[in-house]
């Protein structure tokens, strides 16, 4: 095997005195981010293996050696050189080629140009592509599928967007209770599998080129599988919306966190800070009072913007504390690991710094529509739709989050990619093109 797995008792013989580069994966279990990492990582170490080492640890088995190296999000890959680590972690959506950059700078050139070998491009003929496998992409990858229609669901990580991260949902129809988001996006994709649909999981999208003129839009995978299709459906969802404050990229996924689902049991009986007070932060600090025993939520407002249910309950926990009126200006980490978050009171300009053991933040989301300048846009970034999600190139549809709309739940973004594969059908009976 290209990948081996050891314990923390190994760590100083397979990688501080190793001879050669080594990298270091830090996975867990529940973690969708670390699930779209292993078929990536299996595939670099199979091309890089006769001069790096590849390793992966499971952190949850090993949480001491995770918290002495500062460790705290999963997945995450360090790079080894020399015994002494180098170049720049890798946290959460990781890329592949994101892993190759950074073992270009463990190699000496020759070897990596001998070993990175650029592979022949393959090219598929379908009826449509659906980029994104959130509700929306898999509603519509299952009507698709129904239809008969060649289609393939691209995403760049596992599939279930941000419903994989949300620990209960309530209010989707035919569940009968509330049931965890993973579960739900389980059945969907097991709805599309049984329809024939097919899903390719953990890819790179490497560029991705529309047509004008109603022809052919080419997405290319991984830089080796170019897909053709006269109808593409997005429905690539949002990413957590960055504050823009110092220390916040430094320190994201070393005491800084966007999912409670996937980091929130690293920190049992320790204390907590929350950035937010819409109803991202207050339901996640709600789920992260299992673990933690104190949580500060720093809010900007003197009022929460959570529905009235989440404000209750988080008002009447004993473990949440608020800051109110109040934004984070900085973060720092000491020599033992723990957060320190300088904030700033709006009202009065005074300023106070609150340590904890991690930082959780809720401040949003933004569409993820980076390239697709193409498609006119409002001044947020959301792709602008009419009622058959249709966007101003032919053949290009836009559902759920990348989309200008009222309303963002799993339910209405299922809505959207009925519509799209439906009118996407119709579109493509027109074309004829195969």
């Amino acid at each position: 095997m290209s990948v081996t797995e050891i314990q923390a008792d190994q760590f100083e013989d397979e990688v501080l005195a190793a001879a050669g580069p080594v990298v270091v994966d830090f996975y867990s279990t529940e973690c969708p981010p670390c699930e779209a990492l292993f078929p990536k990582y299996e595939d670099v170490a199979g091309r890089f293996s006769s001069r790096v080492k590849f390793l992966k640890i499971f952190r949850q088995g090993n949480r001491e050696l995770a918290l002495k190296l500062g460790v705290t999000s999963s997945p995450t890959l360090l790079f080894y050189k020399g015994g002494r680590e180098v170049g720049q972690r890798l946290i959460a959506g990781i890329k592949k080629q994101a892993i190759v950059t950074e073992i270009q700078s463990l190699l000496d050139p020759a070897d990596f140009q001998k070993l990175n070998v650029a592979r022949p491009v393959r090219r598929e003929n379908l009826d449509l592509i659906i980029l994104g496998g959130g509700p929306a992409g898999l509603s519509a990858a299952l009507y698709a599928a129904q239809a008969k229609l060649n289609t393939v669901l691209v995403d760049q990580s596992m599939p279930g967007g941000q419903v994989t991260t949300t620990h209960l949902i309530a209010n989707y129809p035919g569940t009968g209770k509330a049931i965890p988001g993973y579960e739900l996006i389980h059945n969907m994709q097991a709805q599309v599998k049984e329809a024939g649909g097919r899903i390719l999981a953990a890819m790179d999208i490497s560029s991705v080129t529309f047509s004008s003129s109603g022809g052919p839009h080419r997405v290319l995978l991984d830089g080796e599988l170019e897909l053709s299709a006269p109808a593409a459906i997005l429905a690539m969802g949002a990413e957590p919306r960055l504050l823009g404050v110092p220390g916040e990229k430094e320190f994201r996924g070393r005491g800084i966190s966007y999912c409670a689902t996937c980091d929130g049991k690293f920190y049992q009986d320790l204390e907590l800070i929350v950035i937010g007070g819409g109803n991202s932060a207050v339901e996640e600090s709600l789920f992260l009072t299992r673990f933690a025993r104190k949580i500060t939520v720093v809010h900007q407002f003197d009022t929460l913007q959570a529905n009235k249910t989440a404000q209750e309950a988080a008002l009447a926990h004993e473990a949440i504390h608020f800051v109110w009126d109040s934004e984070p200006r900085s973060f720092q980490m000491d020599e033992n690991n723990r957060m320190h978050v300088m904030v700033e009171n709006r009202k009065t300009g005074q300023s106070t710094e609150l340590i904890a053991d991690g930082v959780f933040i809720f401040v949003g989301l933004r569409p993820n529509v980076q390239g697709f300048e193409q498609l006119k846009q409002n001044e947020q970034g959301y792709v602008l739709t009419n009622e058959d999600m249709e966007t101003s190139l032919p053949g290009v549809y836009a559902i759920g989050d990348v989309r200008q709309k009222k309303v963002r739940q799993a339910i209405t973004a299922a809505a959207d990619g009925c519509v799209a594969a439906v009118m996407a059908e119709k579109y493509i009976e027109k074309q004829k093109v195969y």
